[in-house]
């Protein structure tokens, strides 16, 4: 058994027994613990409607046995005789080993946040899913940048205070560089905490228009009336006036409705009323007013305003019709003529007498002739 007592790179052989059995040891518990809990958490977590029987899921099938070794490895090493600078790179590539775990669970967690999140709000409330997205990026910006700290400062001889220094002033001229895709990361957070829109709005901004599909980090997606798919920059959309219709509560309606000349004064003092009828007659209004505004050129002008008490844009045309409809009719049959656009010549004959004549023009003038 002279093999037993013989010396490998400085270490006897049970000394290496030890300490490959430590390692595996090490592993074998957390592959055993990764089992158990996914097996045993999962029934839980499918019937649970918190996120934290889902994340401790998470974190178990998140675990790499094939990363979790070099620590495990630097734990049974401890049982050996190593030169000094063994250890200490074995611990700075355990110590790094470590931090991609932990990135990887962070990561894992945030996303598997931001998916139950959006399952269970999508449909109540698309702004804080949208929101979330945005949080969890800076979440995930956040981490990464954390763990690469922490590995830089675990490495021998990387002095992460003077590389911070260093990389912040090439900073800012990456900074300078990428202003424009900054700006629109930005105004992604403004309209995150914001929220003039969200998911499922639809807006016009200047002249394009469009159900909000997408709220990305530089651009959002508008999907047209037309069926074409919008991409606009979200700086461009900040700095733009835009109308949300999706959160109109009611949609107030002007119109006109001109008569004729010859229309009495007392058809004209029955229209108001016969306008205020039509509209309440209609569901889901409220009449505002009905007021003969002005002599125009060829028409006696009534201006009608009324709401329609809600924002679907479908619901106010059907009313508008009705109202149109029923307007033709009972003027007709109160012998209310509508007006169009006609000219009438008044010549003059040689007695003095005049003689008028119409034809369908354009706006009403009188001309007089010698």
């Amino acid at each position: 058994m002279t093999w037993l007592q013989g010396i490998f790179f400085g270490n006897s052989l049970p000394r290496w027994l030890l300490a490959v059995g430590i390692t595996v040891g090490i592993l074998a518990i957390i592959g055993v613990a990764r089992s158990l809990i996914v097996r045993h958490f999962r029934p839980v977590a499918n019937r649970s409607s918190t996120y934290a029987d889902d994340a401790i899921v998470v974190v178990a099938e998140r675990t790499h046995l094939g990363v979790l070794a070099l620590p495990a490895a630097y734990l049974g090493s401890l049982s050996l005789i190593l030169p000094p600078s063994a250890l200490i790179w074995g611990q700075a590539i355990a110590m790094i080993a470590l931090l991609i775990q932990v990135a990887i669970w962070g990561n894992a967690l945030i996303t598997g946040w931001v998916t139950s999140y959006q399952k269970r709000n999508i449909d109540a409330d698309a702004g804080r899913v949208g929101t979330a997205r945005v949080l969890s990026f800076v979440a995930q910006l956040v981490l990464y940048s954390v763990v690469v700290l922490l590995a830089l400062d675990n490495i021998p001889g990387v002095e992460v205070t003077t590389l911070v220094a260093s990389l912040g002033i090439g900073g800012i001229a990456v900074a300078l560089a990428v202003q424009n895709i900054l700006s629109d990361l930005f105004a992604s957070l403004s309209i995150a905490l914001d929220q003039p829109f969200i998911i499922g709005d639809f807006i016009t901004l200047d002249d394009l228009a469009g159900t909000v599909e997408k709220i990305g980090l530089r651009s959002t997606r508008l999907r047209s009336l037309s069926g074409e798919q919008l991409s606009i920059s979200n700086a461009d959309l900040l700095s733009s006036r835009i109308h949300n219709y999706k959160r109109m509560q009611e949609r107030r309606v002007v119109f006109s409705v001109g008569v004729l000349y010859e229309t009495s004064a007392a058809q004209l003092r029955a229209i108001p009323a016969m306008v205020r009828a039509i509209i309440e007659a209609q569901g889901q209004t409220r009449f505002d007013r009905a007021h003969f505004k002005s002599f125009d050129d060829f028409a006696l002008t009534f201006e009608v305003v009324y709401y329609v008490l809600t924002a679907d844009y479908n619901r106010y045309m059907d009313t508008q019709q009705a109202i149109n409809l029923a307007i033709f009719e009972q003027f007709g049959a109160a012998g209310i003529g509508f007006a169009f656009p006609t000219q009438t010549i008044h010549m003059a004959r040689a007695g003095g007498q005049a003689e008028g004549r119409s034809n369908g023009a354009d706006p009403r003038r009188e001309t007089n002739r010698p």
